[in-house]
């Protein structure tokens, strides 16, 4: 009897061990990461291995974590070509979600991007298809879409959570493009500059006449640079610069003088030193309404 009751048991604790296995999910950058991790809650545990300081588009991950992509039960991926080190790499194709892909036909092509750097991240280009594509938060509700279908079929006794997690966060990313259309509709298609090619798509959304330089935040224009940028505004006359991150108060101070404010509008493709993607978004959202004096 007691051996009986040993084994009844032991066949619960794995029956319920079982129940409670997490799907693991390895990303691409940090808005899948925030959106699986909304919609997924307890049901998964999410990998994303990119450091902090580098951005995810060009991060080259070691052997040991692309191996343990391969492993994972679900691959997030953003698509757009935003993973550059996924085109030299296998990844098993069941189990990989192109989360952009319903949207494929709308990518935005740059062409004759000019080479630089990021830190010591090494030389890249923007040239090709533009892959910021989160920032138009309707797309952004697509690959949150996408984010729950596939979890969905990976774990389909939890669907009925994935759906409600995806319709709160649908929710919250309308809420934000409600905003940012008043914002574009407001602005009239007065002229704005941004410090780097990541707007494209936030800019074709909210109907932003915007045109962009190549600076970094941290760093302060040089003369050559303000040069440039005076001879962009001479044709282009913003009265805003969008940063993608908070700038220093020495280039704050140099485009000032020339009669152009700062403002940001964070990408958040990577982790934020505070806060969530949520918290940041609504942040930038905030920031592009004090242009039009929301």
């Amino acid at each position: 009897m007691k051996f009986l009751f040993a084994l009844i048991l032991s066949m619960l604790c794995l029956s319920g061990f079982a129940a409670e296995t997490k799907l693991r999910v390895h990303v691409a950058n940090y808005p899948l990461k925030y959106f699986a991790e909304r919609i997924g809650s307890s049901h998964i545990e999410v990998s994303f291995p990119a450091p902090k300081d580098q951005d995810p588009a060009f991060w080259q991950p070691s052997d040991d974590q692309i191996l343990a992509y391969q492993k994972a039960d679900l691959v997030l991926m953003n698509g757009a070509t935003y993973s550059k080190w996924a085109e030299k790499t296998t990844l098993p194709r069941a189990k990989t979600i192109d989360t952009s892909a319903s949207f494929k036909d709308k990518f935005i092509v740059i062409a004759n991007a000019v080479t630089h750097s990021h830190g010591t991240a090494g030389m890249h280009s923007h040239d090709g298809i533009s892959f910021t594509t989160w920032i138009d938060f309707q797309q952004a509700i697509a690959q949150a879409r996408a984010v729950s279908e596939a979890l969905g079929k990976k774990k389909p006794q939890a669907k009925a959570d994935f759906d409600a997690g995806f319709i709160a966060l649908k929710a919250d990313l309308a809420a934000l493009d409600a905003r940012l259309l008043v914002v574009g509709k407001k602005l009239a298609r007065q002229p704005v500059a941004a410090s780097h090619p990541v707007y494209h798509y936030l800019a074709r959304r909210y109907d932003l006449n915007l045109k962009e330089v190549l600076w970094e935040p941290e760093e302060v224009p040089t003369a050559e640079q303000m040069q440039g940028l005076q001879k962009l505004l001479a044709t282009h006359p913003a009265k805003w610069m969008i940063w993608e991150g908070e700038p220093a108060k020495e280039s704050v101070a140099k485009i000032a003088a020339i009669g152009l404010q700062s403002t940001v509008f964070d990408p958040c493709a990577n982790v934020p030193a505070s806060g969530d993607f949520l918290t940041v978004m609504k942040a930038n959202v905030a920031n592009m309404e004090k242009i039009v004096g929301h």
